[in-house]
């Protein structure tokens, strides 16, 4: 008797489900993504998830292994979007510093995966191509090989901290970081000169406290760089 013919797995998933959906990994991705960002959206669940996409809950795990392997694929598609049209000049400089504008904006749009990106190693196909272009540059530049893996590390890391903590200040809205009463923007009243005597001697700048780092620390992040790049 003739063996019954395996119907390949990628046939199988693609299936459609007792409601009808087509069920893909690029699906599953997109509204997952479209449920962490719902305005008052809670923690990502595979009953919600099955809810969205019509199907049994069970479903989603024919694609991914947990919610934490989707969440990774959700951030490694943010990240692909990121760089989507990014094409590296001959500027060195410019090049990283369109780079690190590309991946702040892209977690500001996304404050609630902020963490996540700022956090983990996603091992998808973007972050790879993303490590590749980021250490690209560099060697461009003319670093030695250790030199730039070192330096895209402190680049990449530094630039989503950065990126992290604006998300998180912008999702504060009008509150931010500022308690009740005087702030940096505007202080209120004399500031005590036996007590804060330099901030008093500086009050007319301090309004730059409450604006984001990040302009400045890439400047001098890529400054540092380039006296630290071989003659």
């Amino acid at each position: 008797m003739p063996e019954p013919q395996r119907i390949p797995v990628a046939r199988r998933r693609r299936r459609p489900t007792r409601g009808g959906t087509v069920l893909s990994e690029e699906l599953i991705v997109t509204t997952a993504l479209e449920l962490i960002e719902a305005p008052g959206g809670s923690a990502l669940t595979v009953r919600r998830l099955g809810a969205a996409l019509g199907c049994d809950p069970s479903a989603v795990y024919r694609y991914f292994a947990d919610t934490d392997a989707l969440l990774l694929a959700v951030a490694d598609r943010l990240i692909g979007e990121s760089l989507d049209g990014f094409a590296p000049g001959e500027d060195w400089t410019e090049a990283l510093r369109e780079f690190a504008r590309r991946v702040h904006r892209s977690v500001l749009r996304h404050p609630r995966l902020a963490t996540v990106r700022a956090s983990r190693f996603t091992a998808g196909p973007a972050e790879y191509r993303a490590v590749d272009i980021g250490i690209g540059i560099l060697l461009r530049a003319g670093f030695a090989p250790a030199d730039a893996v070192r330096h895209y590390h402190v680049f990449i890391d530094t630039v989503l901290a950065h990126a992290a903590l604006d998300a998180e200040v912008r999702s504060l809205g009008d509150a931010r970081r500022e308690p009740d009463g005087p702030t940096w923007t505007d202080p209120g009243g004399d500031l005590p000169a036996d007590a804060h005597p330099h901030l008093r001697a500086v009050r007319d700048h301090l309004p730059v406290l409450a604006r984001s780092a990040f302009p400045d620390v890439l400047e001098l992040l890529l400054a540092q760089f380039r006296a630290r790049l071989p003659e």
